[in-house]
Order: structure tokens, then sequence, then C-alpha cells
């Protein structure tokens, strides 16, 4: 059964809920049930041996954990005789025994529990008389590893909370981030590193600290597995919403991980892994969430611990906490000399270019790039996620950057790089086909400039889109046709994105057109400014500012200086721009003829009804 059929099979059970449960509030019972259900079938073939080693250290007084686990085969185990299918013979005893049932799980499993709240959804099915019945259904569907595996199983608890979040109005993909892409961010994390994570028996960590339902650590430790079968991926995560929380904790459960290392709570006030450090990181933080809930926990680290806390190079504006993320990110990298780190966060645009010189976000900019840690960053399609059709982009930021990619910044335009999908998702109408991470991670991976070719047939119409990378031929121009050839790729040094902004004074006048100059301090026989006259200008870092100075202001302006204590050094990333090409508008004759053709036309129409 796939995943498809499998959450339209569960979601079927909503028919049993409605009338007595608000649509929005389905998600409560069919998130925990399918929880239980998954781990009722991973456990049910070690089921009798697991209460058999229970009754045999119990009676020699051992403590039975360690001994249950292994028996068990897994991390997690259930002493309780009772089982979903078992229950159903005692309908009169469905909560009392259901109640025992959750009880006897180990201590893990009983925190997933609990953040689902699901004690609470029993009373009410049970009041309501539909506890036997939504039971029932559970207990008739096979949840077992063998015949749905972990991505499916994953794919089938993001399905189910889109649907959730959708019937409450909720932002679905505050939850998780869709597959292909976390598939193009896991490729560009690891493509550097091939040769070292093949290595027999690796070991290495990775850290998500937006977890969701743990679809990034999952696809992470899928990708390195097919690589690497005896690599071993270590995960941790911190998420604050309590379902999506309960939902990584049971994945992570099931897949032989330490669920201790998957953290709840708000990671900007409250950070779950102090002081520890990773390999890998990944993280689609929201966009354009305000951070005013956690501002005084979060301006009291930046003010009293500066750099020696996560948030020393500066603060965003409290509108958009994305890059708080980013900057809990650099602290969570592991140093350079240890083997260092590379990470991948998706944000939108705003990240690359709001803020002035000397805002919050233009200094953490300038962190990342004068201290060499950003080693590309990818534009993505728009309408690439469930809850917005806005421009995103994936920003990889290392400090273990190759050579050859020392005091440099990729930027890759995958824009266009997308399929159209047969049936949208919420705002998703957009998705990357495999050919499409292949290549971008293709261009990532080479490290090159490249173009786009863009093929057209006659009639305008795009009928290929391919790379053109270095030595390679375009594409044939079709007959009629034509071959568009646009920057696909471009390499940066770290400096082209950096400016200065200088403050131009002109001098204030009296009321005779005098020249008014300061009387007494440092300003005495000097000419005072006229405020109303200032302005600013950006000086790239590569050019000296008295010959930008004398070249563009002074030929327009012969009495202005420079006012060199309010200068300040500025970065911004206009990623667009960097891409942009002109294309020079048809010529007149071409649109004249056109329109003569269209007048010609419209005249003979006219000329028709009229006779």
């Amino acid at each position: 059964m796939n995943h498809q059929n499998l959450s339209a099979f569960i979601w079927s059970v909503a028919d049993l809920l409605r009338g007595d449960y608000k649509a929005a509030e389905y998600g409560k019972v069919i998130l925990p049930f399918t929880v239980l259900r998954r781990l009722d079938s991973v456990l049910a073939p070690t089921k009798a041996a697991v209460l058999a080693e229970f009754d045999e250290r119990t009676k020699a007084g051992l403590n039975p954990d360690a001994f249950l686990r292994r028996k068990a085969g897994q991390s997690f185990y259930n002493t309780s005789q009772m089982d979903l299918k078992r229950l159903l013979g005692d309908p009169d005893n469905v909560e009392t025994n259901l109640n025992a049932y959750l009880q006897g799980f180990s201590p893990e499993v009983r925190d997933i529990f609990e953040s689902f709240e699901f004690h609470t959804q029993i009373a009410r099915l049970a009041k309501a008389k539909l506890l036997f019945q939504v039971a029932e259904k559970f207990a008739a569907i096979d949840l077992h590893p063998d015949r749905v595996s972990n991505a499916d199983m994953g794919s089938v608890f993001e399905e189910l909370i889109r649907k959730f979040a959708e019937l409450s109005n909720e932002t679905a993909g505050e939850h998780f981030t869709p597959r292909e892409v976390i598939r193009l961010m896991v490729n560009l994390l690891f493509v550097e590193d091939d040769e070292g994570l093949s290595k027999p028996s690796i070991v290495r960590t990775i850290y998500d600290p937006t977890a969701g339902t743990g679809g990034m650590l999952s696809v992470a430790e899928e990708h390195l597995k097919a690589q690497n079968p005896t690599a071993r991926l270590t995960m941790f995560g911190q998420e604050l919403n309590p379902e999506s929380y309960a939902i990584c904790k049971a994945d992570m459960l099931i897949k032989g991980q330490d669920v201790s290392n998957i953290a709840f709570g708000n990671t900007l006030s409250d950070d779950g892994h102090p002081g520890k450090t990773f390999d890998y990181m990944l993280a689609n933080p929201p966009f354009g969430v305000e951070w005013k809930k956690v501002e005084k926990e979060v301006r009291r680290e930046h003010e009293q611990m500066g750099h020696a806390g996560r948030f020393g190079p500066g603060l965003p504006r409290v509108s958009d906490g994305s890059l708080l993320f980013l900057l809990h990110m650099l602290s969570k990298m592991r140093p350079a000399v240890e083997g260092g780190c590379r990470f991948g966060i998706v944000l939108n645009g705003s990240p690359l270019f709001t803020g002035g010189a000397g805002s919050g976000e233009s200094e953490i900019r300038r962190h990342l790039l004068e201290s060499d840690l950003v080693e590309a960053i990818i534009a993505l399609p728009t309408d690439m996620f469930f809850n917005t059709g806005i421009a995103t982009y994936v920003w990889i930021v290392s400090n273990r950057k190759p050579a050859a990619r020392k005091g440099q910044v990729q930027l890759i335009d995958g824009s266009g790089f997308w399929r159209k999908m047969r049936k949208s998702l919420g705002s998703k109408r957009k998705e990357l086909s495999p050919e499409h991470i292949a290549e971008l991670t293709r261009l990532f991976g080479r490290f090159e400039t490249a173009e786009v070719a863009v093929v057209l047939d006659a009639d305008g119409k795009e009928i290929d889109r391919r790379a053109v990378h270095p030595g390679e031929t375009p594409p044939t121009v079709p007959e009629g046709g034509k071959v568009k050839l646009a920057p696909l790729s471009r390499l940066f040094p770290n400096t082209a994105f950096g400016y200065r902004t200088i403050t131009v004074e002109r001098p204030l006048r009296d009321a005779a057109g005098q020249i008014v100059v300061g009387e007494r301090g440092k300003k005495k026989g000097l000419p005072q400014p006229d405020s109303s006259l200032r302005d600013t200008e950006n000086v790239p870092l590569s050019e000296e500012v008295e010959t930008y100075f004398r070249r563009e202001v002074l030929p327009h302006a012969p009495d202005a200086w420079i006012d060199a204590d309010k200068t300040k050094v500025g970065y911004e990333i206009p990623f667009n721009r960097q891409f942009y090409v002109f294309e020079p508008p048809r010529p007149l004759d071409e649109i004249d003829a056109d329109l003569l053709k269209v007048t010609d036309r419209i005249k003979a129409m006219i000329a028709g009804l009229a006779a």
C-alpha cells in the first residue's frame, strides 16, 4: 500500500469523528492513533518474547529495561499483555485496557503520547462511544516496516499534518519541508565529502534546530545509508510544535536513534543542546515570522554574551527571525580544527538584502562573508512550499571550505528548474525532478561558471532547458525558433557584496549665500554641514572611496565633502541582479509591421460588419 492510499485510508477515520469532533480537531485523534499502530506493528513479532523476558527478569529481582530492549530488537518495548487487536476482544473495557497498554510502554514512548495529550482524547472518544470503532479501524491496518517503509511512513505523517493544518487554517509548511527540496539540500551537504563518507563504519552527527516531523534528518540518513551501509548518522533536533515533536520522536525511535537527542521547546530562547556542535546541519525555519515572544531572552544573550553567545554578530528586525536560526546554527558548527561543519538552510529573499549598512541583517551578512563561511546560495523555483509561493534560497555554509572555494561565493539560479505537479498541494504547484536535483548538485560540486540554454520554438514556446557547462556546445537552434543563453552559475569574491556607505555633506549657507563656519571646538573655522542637503552614497569595497567621490560626486557638487566618522561598512547580496540579462526591444520596423497587420485585420472586420 503506497503512502497516498494509506493516508486516504487513515483519513476515512474522520468519517467516524464527524459530528463529535470539529474538522480542525481530527488530527488530535488520528495522528496519535497512527503512531500507536506503527509502534504496535513494529513490536508485534517480538511481543511474546518480551513478555516472557519481563516475567523472568522481574522474578529474579533485576531491572529488566536493558534486557527488554535487546529482546524487542528496538530501543523501546511494551510490557502490557495488550495490543491494539487484543483490546478489541473486550469492547466494554477498551478505555481501561488502552490506557493500561500505553502505560506498558518504555518511558520515551509514554512521553510521545503525553505530548499528543492522548489520554484526553481517549476519554473523549469513550464518552462519545467512538473509542472501540476508532481502535478497530486502526487495528485493521498493518504498519510494520516490512509493509510500510520508514520513508513512506514519514510521507504519511506529513500528508496527514498538511490536511489537518489546512482544516484548522494553520501554516502546514511550518511543520515539514517537501521531500525533493530536502534531497537537494542533502546532496549539496554531502557531495564534497563523498570520499570521506565512504569509509567503513564512519560516524557523523547531524542537527536540525527546526526539526518538524524529522523529514530532513530521515532523508539525510537514507542518503548516507544508500551511499555507505556501514555508516552511522547520529541525529539531533529540536521542535516547538508538540504534535510534530511527538511524530519526530516516534520516527527516530523506530530508526534506532537515541530519542533524548530530540529536544522540545523554542530553539531561540531555550537551546535544547547547549554546548554541542555537529558535523552537518539542515534547517527550514519559518519565513517572515516575528520573534517578539522571545525578544527579551534573545536580546539579553546578544547584549551580555556578545560573540561568546549565539547572537553576537547582530540582531535582525523583530518582524523576521529566520536569520536568528542561521546565527544559532553558526554557534553549533564543529570547530574547523576538529573537522569542521557544513550546513544548509532555506531562507526567503529578505536575508539577502534587507537592512542598510550597520543594520543587524547587514552585520550578520558581514560576519558570514568576512569569515568566509558562505559556500553557495541556490535560488529555488517559486511555488515550491506548501504554505507560500514566494522565492526561496538554499544557503550552504561551511567552516571547512575546499581550497578552491576559499574567499569565494557561488550563486546558482535554479529558479527555472522545475516541473508542474499533477495536483497542487496548498501553495505548492511545482516540484524538482530527480534530473533537476542531479543538475543543481553537479553545478555546485563542479564549482564553475555555467549558463542555461532555453530553447524556444517558432511560436516562442519553451521546449527545452538545459545547463551548458564550460567547453560544452549550446543546443541547436530549432527551425524558426531560437536559443536564449543566460547565466546559471556564477562565482564571486566575498568582497563583491561589500560596500561602504559614505555620508556626503554640503556646506550650510547664510541668507547672503556665504558659507557658515564653526566658531568653537574641533569644527572651528570649518564649514558647517547643511542637514537638508546631506546625502549618502554606497561605494563598493573594491573601489577606493576618494576615487569614487571624485568621479561620482564632485562634478555635481564641487563644495561637497565626506564625513569620515559616519562611514559604515555594509553587505548585501543582490541575487537577481547577478542573473539579469538585458533583452533589447524588437526593432521599430518589426513592431510597425505587426501593428499594420493588426490594423488591416480590424479594418477588414469592420468592413465585413458594415456590409
